[in-house]
């Protein structure tokens, strides 16, 4: 043993939250950061936002385009990871259905109280 506090999760365990028709997500929160794996439809929207987080987002199947707020836009399949620097602006659209596992850190407080409200518009 080492001291520190584990745990072992199973993604079949965790609750679903379905924020809209076409997107759903479940998330496990540590000391310094969230993980959540997203289920996207094709065409699915997730609007323009920013926050304090660190964002890697990997495409485990499936192509999403992410638009910055400089208008650069990155498509990102199955295996390729984007990377969002802390409060940059940015949008993102499912060109297939699609799951992307996201990280970050520090950890959304944001999703734990439920002031998500970008995601489920």
């Amino acid at each position: 043993m080492n001291g520190r506090n584990e745990s072992c999760y199973n993604w079949v365990h965790i609750p679903e939250d379905r924020l809209k028709s076409n997107i759903s997500r479940k998330a496990i929160h540590g000391e310094n950061i969230t993980i959540g794996m997203f289920f996207l439809k094709k065409g699915a929207k997730v609007e323009s936002h920013k926050h304090v987080n660190e964002q890697m987002s990997c495409v485990l199947s499936g192509a999403v385009k992410f638009i910055m707020v400089d208008g650069k836009e990155y498509v990102v399949s199955q295996g390729m990871v984007m990377h969002i620097p802390p409060n940059v602006e940015h949008a993102a659209i499912a060109l297939e259905d699609s799951v992307v596992m996201d990280v970050f850190s520090p950890p959304r407080e944001d999703w734990k109280k439920g002031a998500d409200q970008y995601l489920r518009k």
